[in-house]
């Protein structure tokens, strides 16, 4: 915890809470003044410059309810409803009127920065304190006696320059990252074309012929042998082909045989085998791990042949929305899941182009990653420097 005087935050802000929201129809309009209700403040989680409403309230409004406008700089912490437990947080980037499900704390900028009070509200977590409820509350009076370091101004925007720097590179990697996962589809159709259609005319087989063996369901576990010990890899660990944080995977309680026979290795391929209907099919291609690695039950694995088809190529191509498609067509249906089995995943039509070909395709697709990664890694460094300077300021969260 920093040496910075504690002070409470009703003494360096105007808290109150919203405003009840308007309940007649002509209330609202498309150009009216923004409106700010809780799904907006959860849209991104955490949000240093809140714009986006998804409602207006007319002028009408403003004269019948009363409204009060809160100018941008405002901080939004919710207060009641099932939005307390989420812990969003956000600032406003424009003036606007807000819903009374949230407390607004207007800070007082002879002494705290809007931008340096934003900061250290991501490391206020008060929901252990709630009201327990069906809706749970937080009373403005536990908001008002948080307690706030408050460092002089000088030493806030200083601060505040470091932690807004390290989001900057998240933001940026995170654009990188996207760029790539729409680049290279992007540069497959370009070179081979839709696998639906092939209209190249490259050589036709089924996913099955290419496969070095057999497809291999995953590892199954109770819930009381997870916890810790080996990683595994889990529905909820990848999306659009990538896995995310490595450090954040799942781990569990296994043997040296199960991490030998499960264990995921570079060039693996990924499929989701049994979830609900938006989940199945979802697949990944392995890269390097960072330590050893097992995938559960609800997936299968495969491993390519690459004298035919090389493993760059077949984890694209189940990205396709065509392939996925043809991956899942005959799932079978039952509440609340559905489910693929071996013998849909190796019947799925592909096309093998010229192994040249394909090289060449895999070379291009690492480069982008290459620099994704190389942003990541960066981001991974500036959040782990912001984390030190958060904790050392504002204290654990």
């Amino acid at each position: 915890m920093s040496a910075w005087p504690l002070v409470d935050l009703e003494e360096v802000s105007d808290i109150s809470a919203g405003n009840p929201a308007p309940q007649d129809a002509n209330h609202f309009c498309a150009d009216g003044h923004p409106f700010v209700r809780m799904q907006d403040v959860g849209r991104k989680h955490i949000d240093p410059a809140l714009v986006e409403t998804t409602d207006r309230v007319s002028s009408l409004a403003v004269r019948e309810c009363g409204l009060r406008l809160y100018p941008a700089g405002t901080l939004l912490i919710p207060k009641s409803g099932a939005s307390v437990n989420l812990n969003h947080r956000a600032m406003l980037g424009l003036d606007a009127y807000v819903v009374s499900h949230l407390a607004t704390i207007i800070p007082d900028q002879r002494k705290v920065l809007p931008s340096y009070l934003f900061h250290w509200s991501q490391r206020y977590d008060p929901r252990s304190q709630a009201q327990v409820t069906s809706l749970p509350s937080l009373p403005l009076s536990l908001i008002k006696a948080a307690k706030v370091p408050l460092p002089p101004l000088d030493e806030q925007r200083r601060i505040v320059g470091l932690l807004d720097r390290a989001a900057e590179i998240r933001r940026r990697a995170d654009a990188a990252r996207a760029k790539a996962r729409a680049i290279i589809p992007a540069l497959f159709l370009d070179m081979f074309g839709d696998p639906a259609t092939n209209p190249k005319g490259w050589r036709t087989l089924r996913l099955g012929d290419a496969l070095l063996t057999g497809l291999q369901n995953g590892l199954y576990r109770p819930a009381s042998d997870y916890g810790e010990g080996t990683r595994i890899l889990r529905i909820d660990s990848f999306d659009d082909g990538k896995i995310g944080d490595q450090r954040r995977l799942k781990r569990l309680r296994i043997d040296t045989a199960s991490i030998k026979k499960f264990g995921l290795h570079e060039g693996d391929i990924i499929v989701n085998r049994v979830n609900s209907p938006p989940q199945l099919g979802k697949s990944v291609l392995i890269h390097k791990l960072d330590e050893p690695t097992v995938f559960e039950s609800n997936m299968m694995r495969m491993q390519v042949d690459p004298e035919i088809l090389i493993p760059a190529i077949v984890g694209v191509m189940l990205q396709i929305p065509s392939v996925r498609q043809n991956l899942i067509r005959n799932a079978k249906h039952a509440i609340n899941q559905s489910s693929i089995n071996q013998s849909d995943v190796t019947a799925v039509g592909v096309f093998a182009p010229p192994l040249t070909l394909q090289t060449d395709f895999a070379e291009q697709a690492q480069r982008i990653e290459a620099t994704a990664r190389a942003l990541d890694a960066a981001a991974a460094k500036a959040e782990a420097m912001a984390a030190g300077l958060s904790a050392e300021v504002f204290g654990s969260a």
